[in-house]
């Protein structure tokens, strides 16, 4: 995808439906009287792009290109249903799961808002600012998030572990961190407004960053003004209305483009994890004794607290959450050591699994449900483990 300036790639003949929200298995062919019709994927003819696979021949498709694309259309009309296809591209399909040709980056992370999440030491000036009273926010923790702050902590330690796309459905994002209308900004001026809209960063991240987004979006045009492609989907097809979209883009007066203009990213990353808060004890257990449980793909119990990654919607089994919560004392034991940043830490995970293969989260255990997991699902337990402490490296 990269060597042609893509970030994902859709095949002709795609299923892309489920056959529910619980899922995996393609949707059927609908049969009986009054039943809507199964649409395969096909590709708009200005955005379809060929490739020769091995072992496969010619394949076309959907080519995503990197920069900002948006996904428009109505209401039940397959957006968000691409969008699940492409945030699952980041993995293989068996054949016959329907989305054996559908590839995203591998570095694609979906972000939405988390109400409630712990923060801890994050640096969200990006987004957020300007705090009353003159809190800062270089070095920002809470236990209890709000939509918008958890959204830009998930932007920004996406960012840290590597992102190079993002994935946003408007329908889970927090309204007020994506956009702010004309009207609201001429009553409360930005000066008194600490988020800065994500409409105002997502070009800077691709320009400053090289980091893609696609966006699923049904209810605000003004991200038309930023968009590169726009792609709207129609009872399950797809057409290209980039042209379309751009006719109805609206340029901002020049006082509004300087009121809004936001200063350059700051430095991404820099947090180092402190050993001594990453704990899987038990209050009451013998020392140096530690419980590592799951239940299903989306809860660790670790000790006696309980990491939630059900807003974490990239795992595809359980046998991940499984290696993530022993991901976690292996990182702890092997490579925290007070200096070491998050991304060093998760570059010699990764380095790790390539020399020893899943073994080297239990040498001579030989444990067989464990399924590799990507370096930003092991993130983001870490930054959902409420005990954790970071400290930021010398800048």
């Amino acid at each position: 995808l990269r060597d042609r300036g893509l970030v994902a790639f859709v095949a002709d003949g795609s299923i892309l439906p489920r056959q529910s929200g619980a899922s995996d298995l393609p949707m059927a062919a609908p049969s009986g009287p009054g039943a809507s019709p199964l649409v395969p994927f096909a590709s708009p003819d200005s955005l379809r792009v060929e490739f020769t696979l091995p072992h496969r021949g010619k394949v076309t498709g959907l080519g995503v290109r990197a920069g900002i694309t948006l996904v428009v259309g109505g209401g039940f009309h397959g957006k968000s249903t691409l969008l699940q296809a492409l945030q699952m591209g980041v993995y293989n399909h068996i054949p016959s799961d329907g989305r054996e040709l559908v590839a995203t980056d591998p570095a694609a992370v979906t972000i939405r808002a988390e109400d409630g999440r712990s923060v801890a030491s994050v640096d969200v000036r990006p987004f957020i600012n300007n705090l009353p009273f003159g809190k800062g926010t270089s070095d920002f923790s809470t236990p209890d998030a709000s939509g918008s702050t958890s959204q830009a902590a998930n932007i920004m330690e996406a960012l840290e572990a590597g992102a190079r796309l993002l994935l946003i459905d408007e329908d889970t994002a927090a309204t007020n961190f994506m956009i702010r209308d004309r009207r609201m900004m001429q009553l409360v001026a930005p000066s008194k407004e600490p988020i800065t809209p994500f409409i105002s960063r997502v070009r800077q991240l691709h320009s400053e960053l090289g980091v893609s987004s696609i966006l699923v979006v049904g209810g605000c045009g003004d991200y038309f003004d930023v968009a590169d492609c726009v792609i709207m989907q129609e009872n399950y097809a797809t057409t290209d209305v980039t042209a379309e979209a751009r006719r109805l883009a609206m340029p901002r007066p020049a006082d509004e483009l300087a009121a809004a203009a936001p200063a350059a990213f700051a430095r991404i990353g820099g947090r180092v994890p402190l050993p001594a808060s990453v704990r899987a004890g038990r209050e009451g257990d013998r020392r140096g004794y530690e419980k590592i449980t799951i239940n299903g793909k989306h809860i660790i119990r670790f000790g006696d607290g309980e990491i939630d990654l059900g807003c974490v919607h990239q795992i595809a089994h359980p046998g991940q959450t499984r290696a993530i919560g022993d991901c976690l004392v292996l990182a702890r034991d092997a490579f925290m050591d007070g200096s070491n940043t998050i991304q060093t830490i998760l570059d010699r995970i990764e380095a790790r699994f390539d020399s020893e293969g899943l073994d080297a989260l239990g040498p001579g255990r030989f444990l067989g449900n464990f399924a590799r997991p990507r370096r930003f699902e092991i993130a983001a337990a870490l930054n959902r483990l409420r005990t954790v402490q970071f400290r930021q490296s010398a800048r």
